[in-house]
């Protein structure tokens, strides 16, 4: 086993595995993506293969590239918002058929035996393998979703329901579910409560359709006074607060029930922590690269809870999918080719989009 293990390793990425694979890779802390030739697995008994038409961009992607979090093992093919047509599936596989619209996120294997496991919690699990950037059971490099074929385990892959879009559906899988799976966890669903959504991204304006889905008021909270036509007009939100007003912070002060903090950039949280009443929660599912400063006194006086939430497991990811279907659910996106990517890197580091980039893979990935 070791020496097939050192047999592996001396191997490149285009002849580690059977199966010819192209997609875009970065090669260092640049970030800067390019063309590259790889390999994927055989598709085994659990196996079922997807050709990718859609792969969304998402924040994490830009962190990875850049090595921000210090982890990042290059070569690195991003992506974990991925939509596709099933092309081949493994005997025990009964979920899917060829032919099938199915849907790749976060995750691509985990122990399946831990506690977090067996209460279908993978997001939570200890050895969970990443969709890019991971060792997978084999010992190779798990590669993402910037590319033009995927091979995953039946367990990781998930059914898209019929009406739901492929390309606007695609940021479900990471930005829905997050923000869903910490709404769920929190109990921030109870009907005419208020909502505060901090930052109007690709998370948060997704979280501003489940808040009004579930029933919520929903506020908007952001540091730009110009996207307030947006949330209102365009998204629905019940209203916009500038965060960088003091007036209006304070006016604002103990009217929220729920706060879900999206942002991912280093920002105060003893003001948000104000904005809540008596027991409210402010829950964070961005993730800063520094730590964040907090105030005690903010929290005790009042009783106020602060907690953090990561995307979900498999089968809440499918509840979202299908609660998504069942409440016209998608993100709003600019579609792009494959070759406009390190632009749209560029302007995601900016905040320029709204509010999710999405790469049409299958009619503009070619060798």
């Amino acid at each position: 086993e070791r020496e097939r293990e050192r047999e592996r390793m001396a191997k490149s990425p285009e002849e580690e595995h059977p199966h010819k694979a192209f997609g875009w890779a970065a090669r260092d802390t640049s970030g800067i993506l390019s063309p590259f030739n790889f390999s994927r697995r055989e598709n085994g008994d659990d196996d079922v293969t997807l050709k990718v038409l859609y792969c969304g961009v998402c924040h994490s992607d830009l962190h990875f590239l850049r090595n921000d979090w210090g982890f990042t093992k290059y070569p690195v093919v991003p992506g974990h918002e991925i939509v596709g047509v099933v092309t081949k599936i493994g005997e025990n596989v009964k979920k899917f058929k060829v032919g099938d619209r199915v849907g790749v996120g976060v995750i691509v294997g985990s122990c399946k035996t831990c506690e977090a496991c067996q209460q279908d919690l993978e997001s939570y699990c200890t050895k969970r393998i990443f969709t890019y950037g991971s060792t997978y059971h084999d010992g190779t490099t798990t590669y993402g979703g910037y590319s033009d074929v995927v091979v995953a385990d039946q367990r990781y892959v998930l059914r898209f329901p019929d009406n739901l879009p492929s390309d606007s559906g695609a940021p479900l899988l990471c930005a829905g579910i997050t923000v869903y799976s910490a709404m769920k966890y929190y109990g921030m669903t109870e009907p005419g409560k208020h909502l505060g959504v901090v930052g109007l991204g690709g998370l948060g304006h997704v979280a501003v359709k489940f808040g009004k889905a579930f029933g919520l008021k929903v506020i908007v909270i952001s540091t730009s006074p110009k996207k307030e036509a947006e949330a209102i007009g365009k998204l629905g939100a019940h209203s916009f607060l500038v965060s960088t007003d003091p007036e209006k912070m304070k006016a604002a002060q103990g009217t929220m029930d729920y706060i879900i903090d999206t942002v991912a950039a280093v920002h105060p949280l003893t003001p948000l922590l104000g904005l809540i009443k008596m027991n409210g929660k402010l829950i964070s599912v961005g993730l800063p690269d520094k730590p964040l400063e907090l105030s005690m006194f903010s929290l005790c006086i009042g009783r106020k809870l602060i907690g953090g939430s990561d995307f979900g497991g498999i089968k809440e990811t499918q509840e979202m999918l299908d609660f998504c279907a069942k409440h016209n659910i998608t993100s709003d996106i600019e579609l792009i080719r494959m070759d406009c990517i390190n632009t749209a890197m560029e302007r995601l580091a900016k905040s320029d989009v709204r509010y999710r980039f999405v790469i049409d893979v299958a009619n503009s990935l070619s060798q």
